[in-house]
């Protein structure tokens, strides 16, 4: 593990969170095949009952994209989506990460129901300009399937920790900034599904087979229209 990684993980101990592929938390849709992916994340309410244990979904959120468009949780309404942190500069894990990511992006290119938002955790480098290049560079032309967005630093960093990752200032890493490379499945009730480190191809390899479990789950739950 990098510095930078374990910066992170000693970040989300804290915390009360660890790294998901530090416990090998995407281990079982492998080991037993099932047809629903766990429930992740973070519990913030107080349980209204004994039974009350799932975790929270993740927080509203309103956020800019590459294409100057505001972003919220209704941008996600009724999809699945995967998130992951970012910078433009950084020097480290984000070029293999996002090689990672576009290899999933890939694979779903054509499914409407599959989206996709990276967070920079640097938005007073990465203005709207340099995410759009950043995009472009990728090859990815539509912002409506794969959003590049921005938002305060603290907003973006607290979103880090709802989706199980972690992100923080740094300045003894290269960069900057120290970050997990950490991949957040998420279904269409803004609940974590997965968790996978985008700096392992066999994880990635298995994020890529979950998302037709999820969107098959997905499937099934939807309410049936009145005839």
């Amino acid at each position: 593990m990098t510095t930078s990684l374990r910066r992170v993980g000693q970040l989300l101990a804290a915390a009360g969170l660890a790294l998901s592929f530090s416990l090998g938390g995407c281990s079982s849709a492998t080991e037993n095949p099932v047809e629903r992916l766990p429930i992740l994340g973070l519990k913030y309410s107080e349980p209204t009952s004994p039974s009350d244990t799932l975790p929270d979904p993740i927080p509203a959120f309103r956020l800019t994209n590459q294409d100057r468009q505001v972003i919220t949780n209704q941008t996600f309404a009724g999809k699945v989506y995967v998130t992951d942190f970012f910078f433009a500069t950084c020097p480290s894990i984000c070029p293999k990460m996002q090689s990672e990511l576009l290899r999933v992006y890939k694979a779903y290119e054509s499914n409407p129901d599959v989206l996709f938002l990276s967070h920079t955790i640097d938005p007073a480098h990465d203005s709207i300009p340099v995410l759009r290049d950043y995009a472009e560079r990728l090859g990815i032309q539509d912002a409506a399937r794969w959003h590049f967005a921005t938002a305060g630093r603290d907003s973006i960093f607290a979103l880090a920790k709802a989706y199980m990752t972690g992100a923080q200032v740094d300045a003894t890493v290269p960069g900057g900034y120290a970050h997990s490379g950490t991949f957040a499945l998420v279904d269409s009730r803004r609940r974590v599904r997965g968790v996978y480190d985008g700096m392992v191809p066999a994880q990635v390899d298995q994020l890529i087979k979950d998302i037709p479990v999820l969107l098959k789950e997905e499937a099934e739950t939807q309410p049936v229209a009145a005839k």
